[in-house]
Protein backbone atom coordinates (compact mmCIF):
# COMPACT_ATOMS: atom_id res chain seq x y z
CA UNK A 1 0.00 0.00 0.00
CA UNK A 2 1.21 3.11 -0.32
CA UNK A 3 0.38 7.03 0.28
CA UNK A 4 -1.61 7.98 -2.34
CA UNK A 5 -4.79 6.71 -0.42
CA UNK A 6 -4.09 8.90 2.32
CA UNK A 7 -3.03 12.10 0.21
CA UNK A 8 -6.17 11.67 -1.75
CA UNK A 9 -8.48 11.11 1.23
CA UNK A 10 -6.80 14.26 2.86
CA UNK A 11 -7.73 16.20 -0.41
CA UNK A 12 -11.24 14.41 -0.27
CA UNK A 13 -11.69 16.04 3.41
CA UNK A 14 -10.78 19.48 2.69
CA UNK A 15 -13.09 19.69 -0.08
CA UNK A 16 -15.95 18.82 1.94
CA UNK A 17 -14.84 20.81 5.10
CA UNK A 18 -14.41 23.69 2.43
CA UNK A 19 -17.02 23.03 -0.18
CA UNK A 20 -18.02 26.45 -0.81
CA UNK A 21 -14.27 27.28 -2.31
CA UNK A 22 -12.57 26.41 -5.03
CA UNK A 23 -9.38 25.10 -3.56
CA UNK A 24 -6.02 25.77 -5.28
CA UNK A 25 -3.76 22.67 -5.52
CA UNK A 26 -1.21 25.54 -3.37
CA UNK A 27 -3.55 25.72 -0.93
CA UNK A 28 -4.38 21.74 -0.39
CA UNK A 29 -0.51 21.24 -0.22
CA UNK A 30 -0.20 23.56 2.46
CA UNK A 31 -2.37 21.57 4.75
CA UNK A 32 -0.98 18.21 3.69
CA UNK A 33 2.50 19.78 3.92
CA UNK A 34 3.60 18.04 0.45
CA UNK A 35 4.65 19.35 -2.78
CA UNK A 36 1.41 20.97 -5.05
CA UNK A 37 2.43 19.26 -8.02
CA UNK A 38 1.86 16.04 -6.00
CA UNK A 39 -1.12 17.46 -5.53
CA UNK A 40 -2.24 18.24 -8.48
CA UNK A 41 -1.58 14.26 -9.77
CA UNK A 42 -3.47 13.14 -7.13
CA UNK A 43 -6.32 15.83 -8.25
CA UNK A 44 -6.15 14.23 -11.96
CA UNK A 45 -6.63 10.91 -10.53
CA UNK A 46 -9.27 11.55 -8.43
CA UNK A 47 -11.26 13.78 -11.05
CA UNK A 48 -10.51 10.74 -13.82
CA UNK A 49 -12.42 8.57 -11.15
CA UNK A 50 -15.38 11.21 -11.14
CA UNK A 51 -14.54 12.45 -7.62
CA UNK A 52 -13.65 15.96 -8.26
CA UNK A 53 -14.27 18.69 -10.60
CA UNK A 54 -11.41 21.24 -11.30
CA UNK A 55 -11.39 24.60 -13.27
CA UNK A 56 -8.45 26.41 -14.37
CA UNK A 57 -7.55 30.01 -14.04
CA UNK A 58 -7.08 32.94 -11.48
CA UNK A 59 -10.16 31.75 -10.00
CA UNK A 60 -9.48 28.19 -10.62
CA UNK A 61 -9.37 25.18 -8.47
CA UNK A 62 -10.91 21.94 -7.21
CA UNK A 63 -14.69 20.76 -6.06
CA UNK A 64 -16.02 17.64 -4.68
CA UNK A 65 -17.89 16.16 -7.69
CA UNK A 66 -20.97 14.83 -5.70
CA UNK A 67 -21.95 15.40 -2.41
CA UNK A 68 -19.84 14.13 -0.04
CA UNK A 69 -22.73 11.56 1.09
CA UNK A 70 -22.13 9.50 -2.03
CA UNK A 71 -18.49 9.09 -2.44
CA UNK A 72 -17.57 5.75 -0.62
CA UNK A 73 -14.31 5.46 0.86
CA UNK A 74 -14.10 2.28 -1.03
CA UNK A 75 -13.98 4.16 -3.89
CA UNK A 76 -11.17 6.19 -2.61
CA UNK A 77 -9.42 3.36 -2.07
CA UNK A 78 -10.06 1.68 -5.69
CA UNK A 79 -9.09 5.17 -7.37
CA UNK A 80 -5.94 4.57 -6.02
CA UNK A 81 -4.86 1.18 -5.82
CA UNK A 82 -1.93 0.30 -7.63
CA UNK A 83 -1.77 -3.34 -7.02
CA UNK A 84 -2.77 -6.01 -4.25
CA UNK A 85 -3.10 -4.48 -0.85
CA UNK A 86 -0.76 -6.99 0.97
CA UNK A 87 0.79 -7.67 -2.10
CA UNK A 88 1.52 -11.06 -3.49
CA UNK A 89 3.90 -13.75 -1.45
CA UNK A 90 6.80 -13.93 -3.68
CA UNK A 91 9.29 -15.84 -1.87
CA UNK A 92 9.78 -19.50 -3.30
CA UNK A 93 9.89 -21.92 -0.35
CA UNK A 94 10.70 -25.42 -1.19
CA UNK A 95 8.23 -27.19 -2.83
CA UNK A 96 9.83 -30.74 -1.14
CA UNK A 97 8.51 -29.04 2.42
CA UNK A 98 5.06 -29.92 3.93
CA UNK A 99 4.44 -25.90 4.28
CA UNK A 100 6.71 -24.96 1.54
CA UNK A 101 4.57 -26.25 -1.40
CA UNK A 102 1.64 -24.85 0.11
CA UNK A 103 2.73 -21.63 1.80
CA UNK A 104 1.84 -19.01 -0.75
CA UNK A 105 -1.43 -20.19 -2.03
CA UNK A 106 -2.64 -19.98 1.46
CA UNK A 107 -1.03 -16.62 1.97
CA UNK A 108 -2.92 -15.19 -1.04
CA UNK A 109 -5.91 -16.25 -0.16
CA UNK A 110 -5.43 -15.10 3.27
CA UNK A 111 -4.56 -11.74 1.71
CA UNK A 112 -7.38 -11.82 -0.87
CA UNK A 113 -10.03 -12.14 2.32
CA UNK A 114 -8.08 -9.51 4.42
CA UNK A 115 -8.60 -7.22 1.29
CA UNK A 116 -12.23 -7.83 0.66
CA UNK A 117 -12.67 -7.18 4.79
CA UNK A 118 -10.92 -4.24 4.07
CA UNK A 119 -12.99 -3.37 1.04
CA UNK A 120 -16.65 -3.76 2.86
CA UNK A 121 -15.65 -1.87 5.58
CA UNK A 122 -14.17 1.41 3.54
CA UNK A 123 -17.78 0.55 1.21
CA UNK A 124 -19.79 1.30 4.37
CA UNK A 125 -17.96 4.57 5.03
CA UNK A 126 -18.71 7.61 3.10
CA UNK A 127 -16.73 10.80 3.03
CA UNK A 128 -19.01 12.39 4.78
CA UNK A 129 -19.04 10.16 7.91
CA UNK A 130 -15.60 10.43 7.69
CA UNK A 131 -15.04 14.19 7.42
CA UNK A 132 -17.55 15.02 10.39
CA UNK A 133 -14.84 13.35 12.59
CA UNK A 134 -12.84 16.90 12.06
CA UNK A 135 -14.41 20.06 13.97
Amino acid sequence: MNGRFTISLHILTLLDKLSSEWLTSDVIAGSININPVLVRKEISNLRKHGLVISREGKNGGSMLAKPASQISLSAVFEATRQGAFLGAAKNNPNPNCAVGKQINQHLNTLYSEVEDALIQKLGATTLEDFSQKFT
